[in-house]
């Protein structure tokens, strides 16, 4: 990357920052232009340098996060796929504490943007909420169960909606909570034990 693109990328991460920071508190129909770039400390020619819209800006924050969580999962989901290769389908479970807790984590590391989409759904892309969930553990579980893929937007909405209520909450609470204590409660949630919660006391 050459001076020029570093600078480019680099007034485009200003302006991601600043929509992240604006959302947590204010709905994205309302947020302008002009706010965007008085927070970035970029001025509007800038802008439409880099979007045409607002939209453009949000969707590539979106994108953004994304690239981030692949980035970040592509260490540590060889091991995880191994042992969803090797179990037995009698072990098998959609929802385990080792699948959540790099989930969680990042969410942690990044709750801003996750409770702008949150506050914001019509407006950020849904997937951001749970769509590398879905991509690298829901969906590879249910095709080793066979599941047809007609029957595996319902499994995955069950799931999702459950997890995401608890996600909100949590970010609500400003992740202040672990994020091992989360993954119990969901754990939970899903598959009753009634032992989770000896080891949080």
């Amino acid at each position: 990357m050459n001076r020029s693109e570093s600078k480019y990328f680099n007034t485009a991460l200003k302006m991601d920052e600043a929509l992240i920071s604006l959302l947590e508190n204010k709905d994205l129909e309302y947020i302008t232009i002009k706010e965007i770039c008085e927070k970035a400390g970029v001025n509007r020619s800038t802008f439409y340098l880099h979007y045409e819209t607002v939209a453009e800006l949000v969707n590539e924050t979106a994108e953004t996060v994304n690239e981030r969580f692949t980035a970040y999962f592509t260490q540590i989901k060889r091991n995880i796929f191994e042992k969803l290769g090797e179990q037995e389908l009698s072990d098998l479970v959609l929802i385990t504490e080792e699948y959540l807790l790099p989930y969680l984590q990042f969410i942690k590391d990044n709750q801003k943007i996750y409770r702008a989409a949150f506050r914001n759904p019509a407006g950020m892309q849904s997937h951001m909420r749970y769509g590398n969930l879905k991509k690298y553990i829901l969906i590879p579980i249910l095709e080793r169960f066979g599941v047809p893929p007609e029957y595996r937007e319902y499994y995955i909405s069950y799931y999702i909606e459950g997890i995401a209520a608890v996600i909100r909450v949590w970010l609500g609470r400003n992740c202040e909570d672990s994020t091992e204590m989360i993954a119990a409660v969901i754990e939970e949630c899903v598959r009753p034990k009634g032992h989770k919660y000896d080891r949080e006391k």
